[in-house]
């Protein structure tokens, strides 16, 4: 049963309320941050940093962030900690996106940076602005209220402010409902090319004799091509090529080496796009059939095409009049979307260099943690008499699905099991593990960018070593989970702090500690932290003095920077924070050194997890054979054998698995079978593993 709006509200609002107290912070913030996160994990936004300052002039600000396409997000809140759904009327929504308009404009035009506290974040961002009004070619307002917007709203028109294109975006609760009821699709683009672009585009039917769903040939102008981008920005591709151009940056030099030097040969040269859609509108025209309308269009190959063309345009001066790119459109109904969709981009991207597929919820890494999440129980933490689980959400909409056809006892249960402060994202993961393991401004370089740097190092390093990803590496991963949010609360609660760039702090605290350790060849003791589901004393003491050291670090960038946030996003940053290591070492007490364990203690747990996983891996395997009938095994023996696929090795094995049960496959034999297995997928012979994984 559909929830309504009125009780989405309600639990929304326990949300918000449970996580403020758990974090130590006010419930605007909290607030903020769980709207954004909807809006980064969807493409909507490409990050948020929570910046809130209002002014009796009219002026306020609750958040902003600087994308990579040249594009300014401004955010602002109506948030007054309302008990009951009320409506959102006109008057307010332009009082709202008036009041940050006006304070882009002070900053732009007025500096009003020059009236701001140095060390503030509204002084970074009113700082940034003027710094870079010249660089800046859009602007987007986006007003996030708690209240459900009045009926009597029907649209927002593009602007201007400070001589700048601006677009006002409102995300009220009940659009916030529909976004999380979409199960990790974004709100859908509803493109109409007349109104854009004064014509349809003409294309081709590619449909002809199938009836399962419609596809198209299109030569598309660039121009259109790189006018979508600008406006929709991300927004235009599919999650995991959103992930995988995070990876490998937006412009490719050899494609804008073509548009400028033998535009007329960019359709021989490039090999086009893939793209899918909900719903499309064709028309007959004069020139033939056109597409005039697109509703939920997604790049799924060629992103880094489609950022080039407006990269080039934008940075170089140049016309795309003559240039045009050849499309495969791909018409996926939204009953079928979420799973076909994401194997037509894993498909279309398998000639790139990095592995895309590092990217996908599907990925066996994801499903490996997902299985660990479910089996494995936490300690009960002091005082609790329940053990409780660490839900992970491989795919967006998995921890609501799960209590969708519950009863109210069973919900209640499952929440005791699976409490929602232990629920934990792949973008949260990233951030947990890349702020120990990697450069810690890549956590500070927004979710997207962390989980696009962690994505691509756990593709190799699982291809490399898949035992690995253990027991052990999930156990030290909640660990991380725990002493990341137990130091974001840490930070909220610090005398010293004034509100601003706690994301900052934590991420550098955690990674100052990480190096003294990593210099005295010690580690935290993650087996203790995972007992007791919390933090020893000593390390919440050495946290917290940690925290101030890189805080009264920080908030002295160089001249020249006058955005902290931006400071601790570059390699500066963190170079320059080692160099006062020997400093932190002093002012941190004998007790936390104390209770550090070695290196070769942690070399030798993570050995034992490898070893263990080995032996797990060969019951699944032996388990994923004997579901499988001999007479199957027998079938599938003899068309590799005629498709001459096999190796002299499998071929005996496989003789053993058609007389089951009167032979019986060791765990050895049946980890060689699953090999046979994926070649008989790759061959047509078996359905995708992934179909499997998705039943």
């Amino acid at each position: 049963m559909e929830q309504s709006a009125q009780e989405f509200f309600h639990d929304f609002r326990q949300e918000l309320l449970a996580s403020a107290e758990a974090n130590s912070s006010f419930q605007l913030s909290e607030f903020m941050e769980a709207v954004a996160t909807e809006l980064v994990e969807t493409g909507f936004v490409e990050g948020f940093e929570f910046c809130h300052y209002r002014a009796v002039q009219g002026m306020r600000v609750d958040g902003y962030w600087f994308n990579d396409e040249g594009a300014l997000d401004i955010f602002v809140a109506d948030f007054d900690c309302r008990n009951e759904l009320s409506s959102l009327p006109p008057a307010d929504v332009s009082a709202g996106l008036g009041r940050a308009e006006k304070f882009f404009e002070a900053c732009a035009l007025k500096s009003l940076y020059q009236k701001l506290e140095v060390t503030s974040p509204e002084y970074g961002l009113a700082r940034q602005i003027a710094d870079r009004k010249t660089f800046i070619r859009q602007v987007n307002f986006h007003l996030f209220s708690e209240r459900m917007l009045s009926d009597k709203v029907k649209s927002l028109d593009d602007g201007i402010a400070a001589g700048i294109p601006t677009t006002y975006n409102i995300w009220d609760i009940s659009r916030l409902q529909r976004q999380r009821s979409a199960k990790g699709h974004k709100e859908p683009l509803d493109i109409d090319f007349r109104e854009m672009f004064g014509n349809g585009v003409p294309c081709l039917p590619a449909h002809l004799g199938s009836q399962s769903y419609q596809s198209y040939l299109i030569v598309i102008p660039a121009y259109i091509l790189a006018a979508l981008y600008g406006k929709y920005g991300a927004r235009l591709l599919e999650q995991n090529v959103r992930s995988f151009l995070q990876a490998r940056g937006k412009v490719n030099q050899g494609i804008r080496a073509t548009i400028l030097s033998e535009p007329q040969m960019f359709f021989a040269y490039n090999n086009g796009i893939t793209a899918t859609a909900q719903e499309v509108e064709v028309e007959t025209g004069e020139g033939g059939l056109q597409i005039t309308r697109i509703r939920d269009l997604q790049i799924v190959n060629g992103g880094q095409t489609t950022a080039s063309l407006f990269h080039t345009k934008r940075k170089d001066k140049v016309t795309l009049e003559d240039i045009f790119v050849q499309m495969k459109l791909s018409v996926i109904d939204s009953a079928e979307s979420e799973l076909v969709v994401p194997r037509i981009s894993e498909y279309a991207n398998t000639q790139n260099r990095v592995n895309a597929a590092d990217f996908f919820s599907n990925h066996p890494f994801h499903i490996r943690i997902e299985t660990f999440s479910r089996r494995l129980w936490a300690p009960a933490q002091q005082g609790a008499q329940r053990e409780s689980r660490w839900f992970y959400e491989r795919a967006r909409g998995q921890y609501a699905d799960a209590q969708a056809k519950l009863s109210p006892p069973e919900q209640r249960r499952f929440k005791a099991e699976n409490p929602k402060p232990q629920m934990f994202t792949k973008t949260d993961l990233a951030k947990f593990e890349n702020v120990w393991d990697d450069h810690p401004r890549w956590v500070n370089l927004g979710a997207q960018k962390n989980f696009a740097r962690y994505a691509g190092r756990i593709g190799k390093e699982w291809t490399k070593l898949a035992d690995g990803f253990n027991e052990f590496y999930f156990r030290r991963a909640i660990a991380r989970a725990i002493i990341f949010r137990a130091t974001e609360k840490l930070v909220s609660d610090q005398s010293w702090y004034n509100g601003g760039y706690r994301a900052n702090i934590v991420a550098y605290a955690i990674a100052s500690l990480n190096e003294i350790c990593r210099r005295s060849e010690k580690s935290i003791d993650y087996s203790k932290v995972w007992n007791t589901q919390a933090l020893p004393s000593t390390l919440r003491d050495a946290l917290a003095v940690a925290a101030k050291h890189v805080n009264d670090d920080i908030i002295h960038p160089p001249s020249g920077i006058s955005n902290i946030s931006e400071w601790c996003k570059k390699e500066q940053c963190w170079t320059r924070l080692l160099g006062t290591m020997e400093k932190l070492e002093e002012a941190l007490s004998e007790d936390f050194f104390d209770e550090l364990v070695s290196v070769e203690e942690q070399r030798s747990e993570r050995k034992e997890g490898r070893a263990t996983q080995k032996i797990d891996n060969g019951i699944e395997a032996q388990k994923r054979v004997f579901e499988i009938p001999p007479d199957q095994w027998k079938a599938l023996t003899q068309e590799l054998v005629k498709r001459r696929v096999l190796t002299p090795k499998e071929t005996g094995i496989l003789q053993i698995a058609v007389q089951m049960p009167a032979k019986i496959p060791s765990e050895k034999q049946c980890l060689v079978l699953m090999s046979v297995l994926e070649k008989a997928r790759n061959e047509g012979l078996l359905a995708h593993a992934t179909e499997e994984e998705d039943a």
